[in-house]
């Protein structure tokens, strides 16, 4: 449906078109020298070049599935440790371990390589999302606190419809006992402070006695604004991390206290990946070309959204720095907006965007590498140079990749962007998203296949649980999620991505991380157990938001994750053959019960998913469950959901009948949920592209690459945005 232009052979939808060539007039304003024919010609030339390789890549893939099927189906069950790797290794999904990997990465901002804090993930089509997600690097712990079930929501701290004083009071109380664990007096309580100000560069605090007392550690004084003897602001900090003390005597909060303390910021959001892959519904030029443009508008500082809220409509843009005092009186700037990888696609999908020479659509991931580089230009050498990586380089986020040949790729194809835009090599780093069963077995070989690039690693149970299945596909039936999650492999796997990733230098170079925290409204939850990803040695972990991540940043006060990392017990010498023990449903573990309940719960959210992401192009939202519990939902939930159905169907524990009967059954309560939305197509019925979309991802899930859901939605959402045009 996009309008085409012709370029070096290519046939580029015009607004990517529009969008390249703008960012390089403006390069070229800024001293670039790349002209608009050199640019189409080399994209021209790299798209021709690494096209067949993308193609083999994919090719060895569909092979190593095929002999793991014919293996599986030959010997069903859970195989015996030893002869299964053999045979693994054997064909080449185990490959051989590195003797020594040494990662060399250099020009790594500190929010990366020494800093540990929580990161985003936000979808890059949505700026206003993006723009929270940006200048969430600070956050109000007043209102982190207040407004969610960290604080008790129970008999007099219930928030009700005005101001509740009891719980505010609470929340200051909250704030106080921070203060004193992290950055406590040398005598006395903040609980008992009057006055914060500065003398002879060390921070003094006055307290209700009438005495006075510095920091017990002097150092963690990190600077003021204002007065000294009555500053505005008191900043402090800790593990790395700061914390501004808001000092308003006039502020809703601060005319009350006695220390005028009116808020407690909180650094927080360190990072933030902005999404082009699984939290968005990208099909067509139209859909990259926004993120593209997202992506430059962030880079170049000119990305702005029409907000209204309250009654007002404002414009929201990325917040500046935060100009400070230092101890001893010299000017101190510290980041206003969080630090930004993008998130491109990975190696499986092609894309209408754009079509080569012979007609055929291009690599999704190619056309990405290159076009989100183009929109980092005016920030790494150009007007804007700084403004998110001091450092000089660019993060990009490489997800799906399996095995280290398609890293190696990934490293080869940004090398070849850097070489066409004329950037430094090496500019271009790299995130390793540890989320693919290949990848998991080989990490060290795949962080050494970029060992010059790395920046990142991480885990995600849900997509490598969705590959875990559809890659022992044929084995036999596997466990209820829930229960596949309390498996010997999933700890394992979380041990061994840090263990592996400091064995090969990852520290002082690089992010480890841990994934997504997806229950958005359980805060008090999220407060309990998230400290056991820091604990677990990760220097970053996903949150869902801006508040999510003012509260998830506590923890690394809690716990610093560099001392918890070096304090971690040694691998097991047999952790490759835990971590590859498939997660079967033992001989009459699955009840009737237990797979009415789970074809229920799977069936529900994969309708309520879907509905979106077909009928609206909403690629990540906050979907109710079966039990109307709100969960962050995007590709990756969807993939585990379908691949247990299909599963489940392949080894006859449910019928393609019971499906149906759930998708009717569901398609009602889907509704309910979704009645207030006014723009909201109904599924009961089951006639509309979604229903079709949720039935064919369980029923054809088998036979998808890698039980990947993308080939299905991407081909019925580019249908009902036909249907949405034509109407």
């Amino acid at each position: 449906m996009t309008p085409t232009e012709t370029r070096a052979g290519l046939a580029v939808a015009t607004p990517i078109v529009e969008f390249a060539e703008e960012a390089l007039a403006a390069d070229r304003a800024s001293g670039g020298a790349i002209t608009d024919k050199a640019f189409w010609e080399g994209a021209a030339a790299i798209l021709a070049d690494l096209t067949p390789e993308n193609e083999r890549l994919l090719a060895r893939r569909d092979e190593l599935q095929a002999k793991l099927d014919e293996y599986h189906t030959a010997n069903p069950g859970q195989p015996e440790p030893a002869q299964y790797r053999a045979f693994l290794t054997e064909i080449g999904y185990v490959e051989p371990e590195p003797a020594v990997v040494t990662v060399t990465t250099d020009r790594v901002d500190p929010e990366i390589a020494r800093l540990a804090g929580p990161q985003l993930v936000v979808p890059l089509l949505n700026a206003r999302f993006a723009l929270n997600a940006v200048n969430a690097r600070w956050g109000s712990l007043y209102d982190a606190l207040y407004g969610t079930d960290a604080i008790s929501r129970e008999g007099e701290l219930a928030p009700g419809n005005t101001y509740n004083a009891a719980r505010g009071a609470a929340v200051i109380a909250e704030g106080r006992r921070l203060l004193d664990a992290h950055v406590a007096l040398a005598n006395g309580s903040h609980v008992d402070a009057t006055g914060y100000s500065v003398v002879d560069g060390a921070l003094i605090v006055t307290l209700k006695d009438g005495s006075q007392s510095g920091l017990a550690d002097p150092g963690a004084f990190a600077g003021y604004r204002g007065d000294a003897a009555a500053p505005e602001r008191v900043l402090l900090t800790h593990n790395g991390l700061h914390i501004d003390i808001v000092v308003d005597r006039t502020g809703t909060n601060g005319a009350t206290d006695a220390a005028g303390i009116d808020d407690i910021e909180l650094e927080s959001a360190l990072t933030t990946i902005m999404d082009l892959e699984d939290s968005v519904a990208a099909v067509d030029g139209d859909d990259k070309a926004l993120g593209y443009r997202n992506w430059r508008g962030l880079m170049d500082g000119t990305l702005a959204e029409q907000v209204s809220k309250g009654g007002e409509t404002f414009t929201r843009t990325a917040n500046p720095d935060r100009e400070y005092t230092g101890p001893n009186g010299e000017a101190l700037v510290l980041p206003g907006r969080s630090l930004l990888f993008v998130r491109n696609v990975g190696h499986l999908m092609r894309t209408p965007a754009a079509h080569d020479a012979a007609g055929a659509e291009v690599f999704e991931g190619i056309l990405d590498a290159i076009m989100t580089a183009v929109g980092s230009l005016a920030e790494l050498r150009g007007s804007a140079k700084g403004r998110n990586s001091r450092a000089g380089s660019m993060y990009i986020v490489k997800p799906k990749m399996h095995g280290s040949a398609e890293v190696a790729f990934a490293a080869k194809l940004f090398g070849r962007v850097e070489e066409l835009l004329g950037l430094p090599a090496n500019t271009l780093k790299i995130g390793i998203m540890d989320e693919e069963r290949r990848t998991s077995a080989n990490l060290a070989a795949c962080i050494a296949a970029a060992r010059e690039r790395v920046v990142f690693i991480n885990t995600g149970f849900l997509d490598r649980t969705g590959d875990e299945i559809h890659t022992s596909m044929r084995a036999g039936a596997m466990l209820p999620k829930g229960a596949i999650r309390e498996q010997p492999w999933l700890p394992t796997y979380e041990a061994r991505n840090v263990a592996i990733g400091v064995d090969c230098g990852l520290d002082g170079r690089a992010q480890i991380g841990k994934g997504m925290w997806a229950m958005p409204d359980l805060m008090a939850a999220m407060l309990d157990q998230k400290i056991g990803h820091v604990r677990a040695g990760a220097s970053t972990a996903w949150v869902p938001s801006p508040t999510a991540a003012t509260l998830h940043a506590l923890h690394y006060h809690q716990q610093d994750a560099f001392v918890a990392r070096r304090g971690l017990p040694a691998l097991a010498a047999d952790s490759l053959e835990t971590l590859l023990t498939i997660p079967l449903a033992p001989a009459g573990g699955l009840t009737p019960e237990i797979v009415a309940t789970e074809v229920e719960n799977n069936v529900q959210s994969i309708l309520g998913y879907v509905v979106r992401w077909i009928d609206q192009g909403v690629g990540c939202s906050k979907v109710p469950d079966i039990h109307d519990v709100g969960l962050m939902e995007d590709r990756a939930t969807l993939r585990i959901s379908s691949q247990l159905l299909a599963n489940w169907l392949l080894h006859d524990v449910i019928t393609p009948e019971q499906v149906d009967a759930a998708l009717e059954r569901c398609a009602e309560i889907v509704d309910r949920q979704n009645a207030a939305d006014g723009t909201y197509e109904p599924l009961v019925g089951g006639t509309g592209t979604a229903y079709e979309a949720a039935r064919r991802l369980i029923l054809e899930g088998a036979a998808q690459p890698n039980g990947y859901t993308e080939p299905l939605l991407h081909a019925l959402r580019l249908r009902k945005k036909a249907e949405l045009a034509g109407a």
